[in-house]
């Protein structure tokens, strides 16, 4: 009987220790799970293409190096945006135009936004991006890390500003929600997203999103998690990526 409970405690001291490991995981630690079960190094030398709502994009990341692309027609005209690591450019019916800073920076800010969620975890171990694990949450019977990200003013972009907060799945580190402030020249306020309709593409992850906002002015970014657990937030757009295709540089 000694010997039975010397067992029995030592399992009990095991998964004590597992327990405390898995909880003693950092956010860069549980990032750079989620960035490898979406795809890896795959994002890094890739060409990637899809369709949002009527506008056409095509990123292309090779080693560090990035071409991010918006096409539509705006009436007659045909309208190309191109943001690259050192600058943005606008050409309408293949002609550049010349832009302002402001409006330089609206629509960088803008073709950035798109790219930027479409590939979502990969980017948030940028240098730029600060990372910090604030607690763990459940929604919808699931346990996840919550995760909130800021970003440098240097190499944090346009919208450096803005918070987010991201929920993994403690089992398999996939970002299920996500929860956003912004601060626009149209507008101010938060959003929260759901994932839905995972789909892998030539072992790179891709997600679409239920966009829900809140009607009260007194919830925190925070508290997103809890509202839509209790059907608090209204459900205002979905972010649907449509013909996607990955062409996978280097191999």
């Amino acid at each position: 009987m000694k010997y039975f409970y010397l067992l029995l405690f030592g399992l009990m001291l095991f998964n004590c220790k597992e327990e405390k490991k898995a909880i003693q995981l950092s956010a860069d630690e549980i990032v750079t799970k989620s960035i490898e079960n979406a795809g890896g190094n795959l994002f890094e030398n890739s060409v990637i293409r899809f369709n949002f709502r009527d506008k056409y994009y095509v990123a292309r990341r090779d080693n560090g190096k990035f071409s991010l692309i918006r096409m539509f027609k705006d009436g007659n005209d045909s309208v190309f945006d191109l943001l690259t690591n050192s600058n943005f450019e606008r050409f309408v019916n293949n002609n550049r135009v010349i832009l302002n800073d402001s409006l330089e920076a609206k629509f960088s800010a803008s073709v950035n936004s798109v790219h930027y969620f479409s590939v979502l975890p990969h980017g948030l171990n940028a240098e730029a991006v600060n990372k910090t694990l604030v607690g763990k949450e459940q929604i919808k019977e699931k346990n996840y890390y919550k995760i909130k990200v800021t970003f440098n003013a240097d190499g944090g972009g346009e919208d450096y500003e803005d918070v987010f907060v991201y929920w993994f799945d403690k089992e398999n580190f996939k970002v299920d929600y996500l929860a956003y402030s912004y601060n626009e020249e149209d507008g101010v306020g938060m959003r929260f997203r759901e994932a839905f309709n995972e789909r892998y593409i030539k072992n790179v992850r891709f997600v679409d999103y239920n966009n829900y906002k809140t009607e009260s002015n007194e919830l925190r970014l925070f508290d997103f998690g809890k509202a839509f657990e209790e059907n608090k937030l209204k459900l205002v757009s979905k972010i649907e990526l449509k013909n996607i295709e990955v062409e996978l540089l280097n191999q």
